[in-house]
């Protein structure tokens, strides 16, 4: 299990130092967060960042863990990064649906066949893949077609179309402050994870009232949630739990979920007026 606390280093958040400085008020997060985990049965990632100061959290924020339909997340990104430059539209009939359902049913219902004619229509998995390496997010993988993998014989320690829960929210902040895309496709891709209907026993579940847009995961013996929960005061804090094996995946998702909005709700709150992405 790993903590790291950098105020204002997002690069410091990427690299993981093994050692690091943290204060009182973010050891006693860590420390809850790795009492949570330490009485569950399941194998459990944790990585969340605020997304104005900077401030990280992670438990096991290297190991790689299935992203199932968390790719998702991904996917629709270099499709509306390819809207952002012309080359696609998200009226575009593609297989006799357009993008835009398409990409509404990918992840608002997590339908599988929908992402994988959109992602058929990218390249495939290595186009996804390259133009996250050549974007600079590393440590997640895409390997196969969401048919694919559910075909292939259930490893939840394989390698293939795997994430870190840092690379994970690395991806989510790029996503966030418009590195990968355009404002108006971000705005428009956390709409519809906003609208997500899977998964309402996971981030959600302990959160009533809270602004939440994420993207769940779901395999045999795998429960994961990613994205992003807002604060009171206007922040918000991308987040990536991952889960495997053992008992109460969904509860063990919603109770970190929980943790993790109290923590940093309490310890930054936020003292320099309006946030700057808000401004």
């Amino acid at each position: 299990m790993r903590f790291i606390a950098l105020p204002l280093a997002l690069l410091a958040f990427v690299a993981q130092p093994a050692v690091a400085a943290s204060t009182q008020s973010l050891t006693t997060l860590e420390q809850q967060l790795s009492d949570l985990v330490s009485t569950k049965s399941a194998d459990v990632g944790i990585a969340a960042l605020d997304l104005n100061t900077g401030e990280t959290v992670s438990i096991k924020g290297n190991t790689p863990f299935p992203m199932a339909s968390t790719v998702k997340v991904a996917i629709a990104a270099l499709y509306l990064a390819q809207v952002d430059h012309g080359r696609r539209s998200l009226d575009d009939t593609i297989n006799g649906a357009s993008a835009r359902s398409l990409m509404a049913r990918m992840l608002i219902h997590s339908d599988n066949r929908a992402t994988d004619i959109l992602l058929a229509d990218l390249g495939g998995p290595n186009a996804v893949h390259d133009w996250l390496q050549d974007n600079g997010v590393t440590g997640l993988r895409v390997d196969r077609t969401i048919a694919d993998l559910l075909r292939s014989k259930r490893d939840l320690w394989d390698r293939r179309d795997s994430s870190t829960p840092v690379a994970m929210v690395d991806l989510l902040r790029r996503i966030y402050k418009a590195e990968l895309i355009k404002p108006q496709s971000r705005d428009y891709l956390l709409n519809l994870m906003a609208q997500c209907e899977t998964g309402k026993n996971r981030m959600k579940a302990l959160l009533p009232g809270v602004p939440v847009e994420h993207k769940t995961g779901t395999l045999d013996g795998l429960t994961d949630d990613v994205g992003f929960m807002s604060l009171p005061d206007g922040r918000r804090v991308a987040v990536a739990i991952f889960t495997r094996g053992g008992r109460d995946r969904p509860k063990t998702i919603a109770e970190t979920a929980r943790a993790i909005y109290d923590g940093f709700k309490s310890v930054f709150a936020w003292p320099f007026g309006t946030p700057a992405y808000q401004k």
